[in-house]
């Protein structure tokens, strides 16, 4: 029977949640059991297994980061749409740590939701379409986005910036002058 008030929504929310405090890669079901008071067991009419959990936690991250993104993007072109992006970005990775790392999990498409996939993929296009980039150069130029984004947020989070007096934040801004000028000016293929 399952115990009042538990939903996989609700398990799905505590496990982000869990996974800020405590990191994605910790996020087990005993873990998130011990958060509601009840047997690991207990969640099992919710959740499949842990990788379902996983998953779960994963595709809510995405669809937050797609929904941050995308107010962030609104109305905007260009550089402004790359900075507001990227800025959207990497203040997701700051905030919510453990969401992040879910969201750059490698768990399998058929298990993640792939609509919220999609619309990043889909508002990174539109962001390069802006400076008319044809295929296969747009696919490129998302690896080096995505890339690029993924490597700042990941090292400074590990702590990879401190040892330096150059503040992380103009080293960010100096980095989204430089994917302009390189979107700006991208080779043919």
């Amino acid at each position: 029977m399952a115990r009042a008030g538990v939903t996989a929504e609700r398990l799905t929310l505590a496990a982000a949640e869990l996974a800020d405090e405590i990191g994605f890669p910790n996020v087990t079901l005993s873990a998130l059991a011990r958060r509601f008071g009840v047997k690991p067991a207990a969640l099992y009419s919710h959740v499949r297994d842990a990788r379902d959990l996983r998953s779960r936690v994963a595709s809510l991250a995405l669809a937050e980061l797609a929904d941050r993104a995308g107010a962030a993007l609104a109305g905007r072109a260009g550089k402004d749409a790359l900075v507001a992006f990227a800025n959207a970005y990497r203040d997701y990775a700051r905030e919510h740590p453990g969401r992040y790392a879910a969201a750059q999990s490698e768990l399998g498409l058929e298990t993640v939701d792939a609509t919220a996939a999609r619309r990043h993929s889909d508002m990174t296009r539109a962001i390069l379409h802006g400076y008319g980039l044809p295929e296969p150069g747009r696919t490129d130029a998302i690896r080096m986005l995505h890339s690029t984004f993924h490597g700042y947020v990941s090292l400074e989070a590990a702590g990879g910036f401190r040892r330096h007096p150059r503040g992380a934040d103009v080293s960010w801004s100096r980095t989204l002058d430089a994917l302009d000028v390189a979107l700006r000016n991208w080779p043919d293929s």
